[in-house]
């Protein structure tokens, strides 16, 4: 490949060997788009960069080797920096994009130049592929919307409706110029990069289901579920101090729904045995 691409899809994989595999045909099969897939392995021990590694024989991927420590947000900046293309999105390595969802977004930034990011729904499933919702996100969030008010929805939703890293496309330049992956976020890393890529442009929604999400028994508990909703909460309020489309009230409504919505996980996780006790 010697021109620059017109997408590029990263994908940090760390100890993903079961599902990688799955993650890059469901890119690599997508039509209607020139693009490039870049997987960066985390210094992984299970077999991760070898599943990565039977997929060189295509021009279209290339293969990292990240160095141990600094945890996802060193991997995402590694993998994100080593993009070329005019539109990016990262994918978890054991997430998937839905056939067709690739050139859709990439249309629907082209279609309005101003637009730094769009999204989509996704469909929710478990560590065994069965699905445990089949279209989540976008809450409040129009078909076009400003940066401001598109942040100013999120922060009413009191979550994330723009979804995981997957469901989303990028402008490149505009996360450029928001500095990046907001890497002093733990769990609210995705969306507080978007809040700080809507700085630089506005919001376009993608009505179709774009990506399946992943959640496994292992990275839940009942404390992970009150820290997202602390730190989504913090996130508000800097928000709140960032845009002036939120209002300190908006910012009051959304800590109470974030509140109210991790109550709603806990329970959720439980019956489905997801939740360490």
């Amino acid at each position: 490949m010697t021109s620059s691409p017109e997408l590029s899809v990263v994908v940090p994989a760390f100890r993903q060997a079961p599902f990688l595999a799955e993650t890059m045909r469901s890119v690599l099969e997508q039509d209607g788009v020139d693009l490039e897939l870049v997987v960066a392995d985390h210094s992984s021990d299970d077999g991760t960069y070898e599943v990565a590694e039977s997929f060189a024989g295509d021009p279209r991927v290339r293969l990292l080797r990240t160095p141990a420590g600094g945890g996802a947000p060193a991997n995402w900046a590694a993998v994100t920096n080593a993009a070329r293309g005019e539109f990016l999105k990262l994918l978890p390595g054991d997430d998937t994009v839905l056939p067709g969802s690739l050139a859709r977004q990439v249309a629907l930034l082209r279609g309005r130049p101003t637009a730094a990011l769009a999204g989509g729904p996704r469909r929710v499933v478990d560590g065994s592929g069965r699905t445990i919702a089949r279209r989540r996100g976008l809450q409040g969030l129009a078909p076009v919307m400003s940066g401001g008010e598109a942040v100013r929805a999120a922060v009413l939703s009191g979550t994330n409706p723009f979804g995981e890293p997957g469901a989303v496309t990028m402008r490149r330049a505009a996360l450029e110029a928001a500095g990046g992956w907001q890497g002093a976020w733990s769990y609210a890393i995705d969306v507080a990069t978007y809040f700080a890529v809507l700085r630089h442009g506005s919001f376009v929604r993608d009505d179709e289901v774009a990506s399946t999400f992943r959640v496994s028994g292992g990275q839940w508990s009942v404390a992970l579920v009150d820290q997202q909703a602390d730190e989504m909460t913090r996130l508000f309020t800097e928000a709140g101090r960032q845009f002036v489309e939120v209002s300190d009230d908006d910012v009051r409504r959304g800590a109470k729904r974030a509140r109210s919505l991790a109550r709603q996980r806990r329970i959720v996780y439980r019956a489905l045995k997801m939740v360490k006790r």
